[in-house]
């Protein structure tokens, strides 16, 4: 039984933390996708647009893609919800500005950040 092994580990820190913050914590029922459809949308996310382009070496690799692509999402990725901006407000240049534009390589030239160059 999967949830028999919750509170050990791992799993006994986390519910610790959040009694501390004074959380409730609402568990979810196991391998039940539509139970918590914020996360399955993440998840979905990570996959098509990081680790579905990348051959993952191991625990280590994963986490620095993983933080990488998160600093991305959050400072330089576009958000239709946003109207195009990212969680992070980023500076933008006027619409007349000039100037080079330089790009800036993100998870190994995946993706790339771009602004006019002052």
């Amino acid at each position: 039984c999967v949830g028999a092994s919750y509170g050990a580990g791992h799993g006994a820190v986390f519910s610790g933390a959040i009694r501390q913050l004074r959380l409730r914590q609402l568990v979810t029922a196991y391998r039940a996708p539509r139970m918590n459809g914020h996360v399955e949308r993440l998840i979905g996310t990570l996959r098509r647009e990081c680790l579905d382009h990348v051959i993952v070496m191991g625990e280590r690799h994963a986490r620095r893609l993983l933080h990488e692509y998160a600093a991305y999402y959050n400072a330089g990725r576009c958000h239709q919800a946003l109207a195009g901006d990212s969680p992070e407000a980023r500076a933008r240049a006027s619409p007349g500005s000039r100037g080079e534009v330089t790009g800036t390589p993100v998870l190994g030239g995946l993706y790339h950040t771009y602004r006019r160059a002052a």
